[in-house]
């Protein structure tokens, strides 16, 4: 059955999408090196919902450009286009009216400039709610806000005219009618339907030139906003520079912008950095490594912190140092006129379980895979070393802080290994031990004084490739969806990088704390059947994936400081992978000095089983079960099959945090028998081709957070339903799980016009959620931002909407 995400056609009409739908989660990465400022280094403590350098308006100075990194240009300038951006919705909050604004805990709030009123003034028969105007609201073309802009937006987002391309119509689409009221500054807007979240609608609104026909709505207004009522108006749209520019609306009747204009342009993440360096840009948000070179500038010169190679804090070594001295000295003036502002994003990151078919389509599985996790460990992981709350999410809905905000984790069950591997036993997947006993036999008795040298080690050896197929957690694989297994314990030593390995054989249980694959442990120089070479060669592969695996793991800790000890590890991890290769095609070719048959021994033939290695090869090199892994059981089976879950993650640069927290989820897997088979995929194929088709068993990615759960979190958490083609329509809801109960309820909370009784619903929606064990709520992501010094009111905004108008440079 085929899945969509959308009802229908190329543009089709559906509920309100929330703002930027789908977020990549590893996006935004923890600072380790902020938490190890000295405390005169650091600046006031920030509330974990928003920092941006609050200033009164009078101490700022009236001028001044504002250069703001986005991600991309906008798709689209229209919000309500299906390819509206996160680039789009900051254009239009600085030159377009919002009725409602939110506050740093996520409440709406009337905006005074355009509302001097707007409340529900009638329940029954029908919902009425009365807005009214400022009348010194204009738009920039000197024409008033009227009634008539209101019915306008109102017939373009209502559903009915399939002619308008609209991406939401949620709220709208309860609307009966549109018209002015009392006066000529008042509007009264009459539902057919009750609708809790009225406050969400008409925000923003668009004037009647772009949604009074659908050419204007379709295309005039994805390339242009002639007409503006904000503090600032869109002066140019230079697709070829990456800008728009934004400047002050002179026909703006409310407090005069501190700005005289914004320019926001177009600068990856991996450019920001180095603009950061030059000074070339005021606000971005950065992730890890951009933030840690801002913060180490403001070190003394000379410190150790300052100085490190390869972290982006290098200073000047080697040939040409004097002249890099300069350079560096230089980059790091500019960079001390930065600092960088924290908080906790209005967005989570969640573990998504899809339940549309699979092991995963049980839900006694899923719960296992949730009672597995030790979600306050992995929210430490992210949180804890940039000194912001580290408290696990509890709700699907709500942020921590949001008024409502309840952790309701308690209707799925904390962490708790037994009950988790009991839902397994129960759904029929159990463990005999047979898997640890079989690996205890394979391993062999490792020769006495068998070192690096029985290998084929040398000290100083460097593979010449530095690409793995191995990645940081269980074994990977690539594009073209050949999958590896096992798992990865990070507890990791210098000769047991993974503590991975088989137990010796004649061990009690063969799990050591110093275990090491079973490879490493294994002798070269033994001279067996031919069913020992094979094993031998699958093991020496099995030590080179393991290495391979741990190496990956060591390189994304080390975030790119190639000083650092888990740099180091790394080096010396890939080193061994490469040699266990190595020595493993010896055996394999017949070429290994002890083998029979081999070139190292004269008079011997060739061995006629070495031409069939390859052949059994795959069969000896058989996934290591999770019980053969320090901390870990044997993987559970039902009916002679192990259970293994697809875990696809993206395997971009800015992802190193979110595969960190992956491959953390798969060793506490491990603990309960559920063995993971990673599948690392481009950035660009990530969502559409993996997350949004369905492809995957387990992934992490992240929702923004909301005001009006009960509209914005619907379609996320919706019943897939059954289209008459035969194809499943899932809207939002990726993870395929949902029941009629949870649309019951975020239906009625829609519905609830008591606030106090809405929110309980919701509160009931949640803990439904939780109890379906679709979608696994981890922590709140960490908002970084760089700003120059001397700016106030912008930095990490939290919920809150920012005020364009009182951003401005101090005095």
């Amino acid at each position: 059955m085929t899945d969509h995400d959308h009802p229908s056609g190329r543009r089709a009409a559906g509920r309100r999408r929330r703002c930027a739908a789908f977020i990549a989660a590893g996006a935004l990465l923890p600072l380790p090196a902020l938490s190890g400022c000295s405390s005169d280094e650091r600046e006031a403590s920030v509330s974990a919902s928003q920092d941006i350098a609050p200033a009164p308006r009078g101490e700022l100075k009236n001028g001044g450009t504002l250069r703001w990194a986005v991600d991309a240009m906008p798709g689209t300038l229209n919000a309500f286009q299906s390819d509206a951006d996160a680039t789009t919705a900051r254009i239009t909050g600085a030159v377009l009216p919002s009725m409602f604004t939110l506050d740093g805990n996520g409440r709406p709030q009337r905006n005074a400039d355009y509302l001097d009123a707007a409340d529900v003034t009638a329940r029954d028969p029908k919902q009425i709610v009365t807005y009214k105007i400022n009348p010194k609201a204009r738009w920039s073309d000197g024409s008033a806000l009227t009634a008539a802009d209101f019915i306008a937006q109102w017939n373009a987002l209502r559903g009915k005219n399939n002619a308008f391309w609209t991406a939401r119509n949620a709220g709208y689409d309860r609307i009966g009618k549109v018209e002015q009221g009392a006066g000529a500054h008042e509007v009264k807007v009459t539902f057919a339907r009750p609708y809790a979240d009225w406050r969400s609608l008409f925000t923003p609104l668009y004037p009647r030139s772009v949604m009074g026909s659908p050419d204007a709505f379709n295309e005039d207004a994805r390339e242009q906003l002639k007409v503006g009522a904000g503090p600032f108006l869109v002066r140019k749209r230079d697709t070829e520079e990456g800008r728009v520019v934004l400047v002050r609306n002179p026909k703006w009747w409310g407090d005069r912008a501190k700005l005289k204009q914004i320019v926001l342009e177009s600068l990856p993440g991996d450019k920001r950095a180095a603009a950061l360096a030059d000074g070339s840009i005021d606000v971005a948000a950065v992730d890890q490594l951009a933030a840690k070179r801002v913060a180490s500038a403001r070190r003394p010169a000379g410190s150790a912190a300052s100085r490190k190679p390869g972290d982006g804090n290098a200073g000047p070594q080697g040939d040409g140092a004097k002249a890099d001295a300069k350079a560096f000295a230089a980059e790091n003036a500019v960079l001390r006129g930065y600092t960088i502002r924290k908080a906790l994003e209005p967005a989570y990151t969640q573990l998504a379980l899809n339940g549309a078919s699979g092991p995963l389509a049980d839900d006694r599985v899923r719960r296992a895979v949730a009672r597995a996790l030790d979600r306050q460990a992995l929210a430490d992981t992210v949180l804890k070393p940039l000194d912001l709350p580290s408290r696990a999410l509890g709700n699907h809905l709500l942020m921590a802080g949001q008024g409502g905000y309840e952790d309701h984790s308690d209707a799925l069950g904390g962490q708790d290994t037994g009950a988790a591997q009991a839902l397994l036993a129960d759904a029929g997947w159990k463990s005999d031990g047979s898997d640890r006993q079989q690996a205890g036999q394979n391993a062999g008795a490792p020769a006495p004084g068998a070192g690096r040298a029985a290998y084929g080690y040398r000290d100083g050896d460097d593979p010449s490739d530095d690409r793995y197929d191995g990645g940081p957690y269980g074994d990977e694989s690539a594009e073209d969806g050949s999958e590896g297994r096992g798992g990865y314990d990070e507890g990791a030593d210098d000769r047991n990088p993974a503590r991975s390995g088989r137990g010796h054989a004649g061990a009690s249980g063969g799990h050591g704390a110093g275990a090491r694959p079973a490879a490493a442990e294994a002798p070269l120089s033994f001279t067996g059947a031919v069913g020992s070479e094979v094993q031998q060669a699958a093991l020496l592969r099995q030590s080179a994936a393991f290495y391979k695996q741990a190496a990956a793991g060591e390189k994304d800790e080390a975030h790119g400081d190639t000083s650092s000890a888990a740099y180091a590890k790394y080096k010396r991890y890939k080193k061994r992978a490469a040699r266990a290769l190595s020595a493993a095609e010896r055996i394999e070719t017949g070429q290994a000095p002890h083998l029979p048959g081999s070139g190292g021994h004269p008079g011997s033939g060739g061995h006629p089983g070495a031409r069939h290695v390859a052949a059994e090869r795959s069969a000896a090199a058989a996934p290591q079960p999770a019980g053969d892994r320090a901390g870990h059981i044997a993987v559970v089976k039902k009916n002679g099959k192990p259970l293994t879950l697809r875990f696809v993650v993206p395997d971009g640069a800015g992802s190193v945090q979110l595969r960190t927290v992956g491959r953390r989820i798969s060793e506490m897997l491990g603990k309960i028998g559920i063995q993971t088979s990673v599948q690392r995929v481009s950035d660009a194929s990530y969502f559409q081709d993996h997350i949004a088709s369905g492809d995957y068993d387990l992934a992490l990615y992240s929702w923004p957070g909301t005001a009006y759960p009960a509209t914005d979190a619907r379609p996320i958490y919706a019943k897939p339903q059954p289209a008459p083609d035969g194809s499943l329509t899932v809207e939002q809801n990726y993870t395929r799980v949902g029941t009629d109960h949870i649309d019951q309820l975020f239906d009625q909370a829609a519905s609830e016009l008591d606030e106090g009784a809405a929110r309980t619903l919701v509160a009931q929606a949640d803990a439904r959620i939780w109890a379906a064990a679709g979608s696994i709520p981890l922590y709140q992501r960490p908002e970084l931002v760089a700003t120059k010094k001397t700016l106030a009111n912008v930095g990490a905004f939290g919920f809150a909407t920012p005020r364009f108008q009182d951003i401005g440079y101090t005095k």
